[in-house]
């Protein structure tokens, strides 16, 4: 009974590494994902103000 405990807290302890390591790589994945979709509808495309504005907007979806 505390093996399955402890290979529970290590299993659980390990998924939470996994999911906290690629969070970050998905909201990048996210942002640079809408800084194409707005290079190709606009005109002037500013690559510094687009990704302030992708990671405000995000940040202000993934919140609500």
């Amino acid at each position: 009974m505390i093996k399955k405990i402890i290979l529970f807290v290590i299993f659980l302890v390990i998924g939470m590494f996994i999911i906290f390591k690629y969070s970050d790589h998905n909201l990048n994945r996210t942002i640079q994902a809408c800084m194409v979709a707005q290079k190709q509808t606009s005109e002037i495309f500013d690559a510094e103000k687009s990704k302030k504005f992708c990671k405000e907007k995000i940040k202000k979806q993934k919140n609500n």
